[in-house]
Formats: structure tokens, C-alpha cells, sequence
């Protein structure tokens, strides 16, 4: 869920420009999350740290496979805006496709969370209008400062 309100935020903050758009955008997507990934692949590991001891790659694996979400979340966005071309969308329709495709996922993934969880039909539903909510306030604030 993080991730992909991560992705959602770069495709709106996001004012790529020169020939290539799309592909800047792709980049920005994919690098953004293996910055935000190895970032908290990092903070996860200095937290659990003892002190003088060295981390294990065991260790630094485990954690890393844990944080792999946030860059798997940038995927689909990055897809949807490769795909665009193709629908003939200029930059402004390639913003908006990527953004619904963050915020449906993030929904997606906060509703399979909670359903793996146990969560009754109303926890469920709660979850699903809590992401979609938060996914909502970045996509009307682009709305909003356009």
C-alpha cells in the first residue's frame, strides 16, 4: 500500500518534460522505488541493529524480500504508462491512467491484506475506503493545483 501511494505521488508531482515523457516518468516510477526500497531496507536493518555486531546477509535478505512491495507497487504504473502510448493519451491522460492505476492497486492490495488478515466484510470494506481515501487526496490535490 505504501508503495503505491508512493507511485501515486510521483505520477502527480511529476511535470516530466523534453522528447521522451513517458520514458522519463517510467525511470522516475521505477528508480523512486528502489530509492524508497533501499532506503527502508536500510532503516529496517540500523533499527534492528546490535550494537558492534555486523548484519548477516541472511539477514539483509530477509529484509530486503520483506521491503520488495514498495518497488513491485511502481510496476503497474510504470506499465500503464508504457501502455498509454499506445491509447494514443498525450501527458496529461498518462498522468491520470498511471494515478488510477496507483490508487486501485493500493485498494487491491489494503482489501487482500485485511481479507488474508481475517477481516470481517465490514473491516474489509473499511480498509478498501481508507486507501482509497488517502489515494484520493494526492490525486485532488493534482486536480486541485492544475
Amino acid at each position: 500500500m505504501y508503495g503505491s501511494l508512493l507511485a501515486t505521488s510521483v505520477v502527480a508531482t511529476a511535470s516530466t518534460v523534453g522528447d521522451h515523457p513517458r520514458l522519463h516518468l517510467i525511470l522516475l516510477l521505477l528508480v523512486t522505488g528502489l530509492v524508497f526500497w533501499a532506503t527502508h531496507v536500510y532503516a529496517q536493518l540500523a533499527g534492528e541493529r546490535v550494537v558492534g555486531e555486523p548484519w548477516s546477509l541472511r539477514e539483509i535478505r530477509r529484509v530486503a524480500v520483506h521491503e520488495w512491495p514498495i518497488v513491485e507497487a511502481a510496476v503497474l504504473p510504470a506499465a500503464a504508462v508504457a501502455l498509454s502510448g499506445l491509447l494514443d493519451l498525450g501527458y496529461a491522460g498518462t498522468a491520470w491512467l498511471a494515478m488510477g492505476v496507483s490508487v486501485g492497486q493500493q485498494v487491491l492490495w489494503a482489501c487482500l491484506g485485511a481479507a488474508r488478515a481475517g477481516a470481517s466484510r465490514g473491516q474489509l470494506a473499511t480498509e478498501g475506503v481508507v486507501n482509497l481515501f488517502l489515494g484520493l487526496i494526492i490525486v485532488a490535490t493534482k486536480a486541485a493545483l492544475k
